[in-house]
């Protein structure tokens, strides 16, 4: 990862991340299906072998999502007293479609930084 430098243009890990672009030249596509990691980049040819996000987007969707979600129920159940079947249809989509969402914003934003800052050098100094 080191001579990367001298051939491809600093990208930014949050853009490429969020857009699921290829961490090194910010072109190719990071993903080969929804939430399923390609095996190289089309444009540079970087070896996505190094992506391993683990359960890091998971969490932070189950955080992230878990407060907004249950912080608007609670609004609307103390302001409105709005009744049980209201809170089922409008909250299990609105978590479903946020969840999915997020997850592949956060997992393309994780494994970006993960190449930004060479978190995976180690591991695979070690497997050689």
């Amino acid at each position: 990862m080191s001579d990367d430098k001298a051939i491809w243009p600093p990208v930014d890990p949050v853009r490429a991340g969020l857009f699921g672009r290829c961490p090194r030249c910010g072109e190719g596509r990071l993903f080969s299906g929804f939430l399923s990691i390609g095996k190289r980049c089309a444009n540079c040819g970087l070896d996505y072998g190094f992506a391993d996000s683990g359960d890091g987007p998971a969490a932070f969707v189950i955080l992230i999502i878990g407060f907004i979600v249950v912080g608007l129920a609670l609004w609307l159940e103390v302001t409105t007293s709005a009744p049980l079947w209201l809170h089922f249809l409008l909250w299990v989509p609105l978590t479903l479609v946020l969840s999915l969402v997020a997850l592949r914003l956060i997992k393309g934003l994780l494994i970006a930084l993960q190449y930004r800052n060479k978190a995976a050098e180690g591991r695979l100094e070690k497997a050689e």
